[in-house]
Formats: structure tokens, C-alpha cells, sequence
């Protein structure tokens, strides 16, 4: 019989195309990595690894075995969940990912309300960009991925994940306290044409979003400056030195001399909660979604424009 674990192994290697990457998504070492797939390699009385350049390629064998362990493997994981639903418990462990703002905006709260609700149930949160947390997603490294995307740019979501919307986040521009708009109740980017703009890294999905929306409003290469956190791009902010478009999940205190102003229309990026069909009837998974959606449904983004503004 087939060892399920060498076949996980082989699996991991197929998903992520090296023995580094499995060893990597298997938490193990790259020696344990090659020791399991021998060992399979010997069960099976075939090659299932290659040589290819610097690095290896699956066989006409391996890859063959690959796609059905790939579909054990997730049998197995509905069986599992099965059970722990006929057992009804909320426990073992869980791992939820979230992008920067909602790991700030939505997840403390999630994460009390299910220590409060389940105290056996040991759940963690884990920050990591979408593209990051769908593919730990994917290789069962997380169990939750709280993910965004915008009606321009929609997200594309893999086969065999199951998707549900928490809520809209609204977007504001965050100006210097002396520009000529910062008393506005509203402003359009058409008026912002000659600002410079403190955007994100381009590596991040905010990035991409900030310059196809400045491009549309004809606003050309206009990103000065770059910052992951929303708290340096104030501060940048503050200085005079740009205007900065800044989502409302999550928002702290503005520094002074940040005013925060609506824009017409006004921008909305949407948020997501997404796991694999596999756990849907997992109790710790449904208990998690629950715990997501009732704290989104609090975090209502429409109504909190000014927070974080210092009174004038």
C-alpha cells in the first residue's frame, strides 16, 4: 500500500515545483523531502524525478501518480471533515491570513469572539499579501484566507475554493492640513491632477490599483513615494511631500496635519473570506466564517470618513 505521506510529498513537489518549495510548504527539511520520494520511488518500482538544469522535473510516472494523490489527498481531507462535523466540536487548530488592513481592521476582533465562543479551538493569524495566502490556501498551509480585490480588477479564484463577500472598504484621500481642499466635504482625482502620491510598493496589490486608477483620471507617474504601511504613507502625508489615497478598514489616528477628505466617487475595494470546499463543513471553519462575517457587519466603512481626522 502507498504511503499517504510520501504521496503528500510527491504532491507538494508537483504544487510547487521544487524540493525547496515542498520542503518549504511541508515545514520539513529538503533531505526529508528527497528521503520520502526514494522511499515512494521504491514502492512504486518507478522513477518518478528527473533531472532538468539546475533543477528536477516530475516523470511521465510521477506526474501521473502526482494528480492522484492530489485527489486522495483531498478525499482524505473531506473524510476528516466529515468526521469533525458528525463530532460537532469546534476545536484542534486554524490558521487565518489576511491582508495587511483586515488583519488590523477585522481580525482582532474575529479572534477574540472565537476564543470567547470556543475556547478549545486554538486559531492564529498569519499577514500575508492575497497572492501569498491563496496559494498557502491552496497547499493546505492556512485554513482561511481573507483576500481583496476591486470591481475594475477582480480577483480570479482557483478551482475547489469556496468564496463568500465580508464587506466594501471604502477609500479617502488623505491630504496635508494646508492644501486648499483639505476643508472640503468632498473632492474628485480630476482636481487632484497636479499632486504627487504617496502609493504602495510594486510588488503589493494596491500598487497596481493606485496607477490604473490615477491613469484613468489621466494622472501619469505621478507615485513619489512608496510605503507598505498606511501609518508611513501619512506620515509622508503630513510633511507636505503628497497626497495619499487611504482605505478605511483598519484606520488608526492621523497624525496632525492630515486631513482626511471623501472623494467623488468614491473608490470601494472589496473584501473576501475564502477556504477550500474540502473543510466547508469543517465546525472550526464554519465557526471562523461566522465569526468573520459578524465582525464585518459591525465594520461598516461607509460611515466612518473622518475617523482618525483631528478635530479642527
Amino acid at each position: 500500500m502507498l504511503n499517504l505521506e510520501r504521496l503528500r510529498t510527491l504532491h507538494a513537489v508537483s504544487t510547487t515545483g521544487s524540493v525547496r518549495g515542498a520542503a518549504e510548504a511541508l515545514h520539513v527539511t529538503t533531505s526529508a523531502v528527497s528521503q520520502q520520494l526514494s522511499r515512494l520511488e521504491r514502492e512504486v518500482g518507478q522513477r518518478l524525478l528527473e533531472k532538468q538544469g539546475r533543477g528536477i522535473r516530475l516523470t511521465d510516472a510521477g506526474e501521473l501518480l502526482a494528480e492522484h494523490a492530489g485527489r486522495l489527498l483531498q478525499q482524505v481531507e473531506l473524510v476528516e471533515m466529515d468526521l469533525a462535523g458528525h463530532r460537532g466540536a469546534v476545536a484542534g487548530s486554524l490558521t487565518v491570513a489576511a491582508f495587511a488592513t483586515a488583519a488590523r481592521g477585522l481580525l482582532p476582533t474575529v479572534l477574540h469572539t472565537l476564543r470567547q465562543r470556543h475556547p478549545d479551538l486554538s486559531a492564529r493569524l498569519a499577514e500575508l499579501e492575497p497572492t501569498e495566502s491563496i496559494a498557502q490556501l491552496r497547499h493546505a498551509d492556512i485554513d482561511i484566507a481573507v483576500v481583496q480585490d476591486w470591481p475594475e480588477q477582480p480577483l480570479t479564484v482557483p478551482d475547489g475554493i469556496s468564496c463568500a463577500p465580508l464587506l466594501e472598504d471604502v477609500l479617502d484621500v488623505a491630504l496635508p492640513a494646508e492644501h486648499p481642499f483639505a476643508d472640503r466635504a468632498t473632492v474628485t482625482l480630476d482636481e487632484l491632477g497636479d499632486e504627487d502620491w504617496v502609493g504602495w510598493p510594486s510588488d503589493e496589490i494596491c500598487h497596481g490599483w493606485l496607477e490604473n486608477t490615477l491613469r484613468r483620471n489621466g494622472i501619469e507617474r505621478r507615485v513619489r513615494h512608496t510605503a507598505s504601511e498606511h501609518s508611513t504613507q501619512l506620515a509622508v502625508v503630513a510633511a507636505g511631500l503628497g497626497a495619499a489615497i487611504i482605505p478605511r478598514l483598519g484606520r488608526g489616528p492621523a497624525p496632525v496635519g492630515v486631513r482626511f477628505v471623501r472623494l467623488h466617487p468614491p473608490p470601494r475595494r472589496r473584501v473576501f473570506a475564502l477556504w477550500r470546499n474540502s473543510t466547508t463543513n469543517r465546525p472550526a471553519c464554519r465557526a471562523a466564517l461566522r465569526a468573520l462575517q459578524d465582525a464585518a457587519r459591525q465594520c461598516d466603512t461607509d460611515n466612518v470618513a473622518e475617523r482618525g481626522s483631528p478635530s479642527r
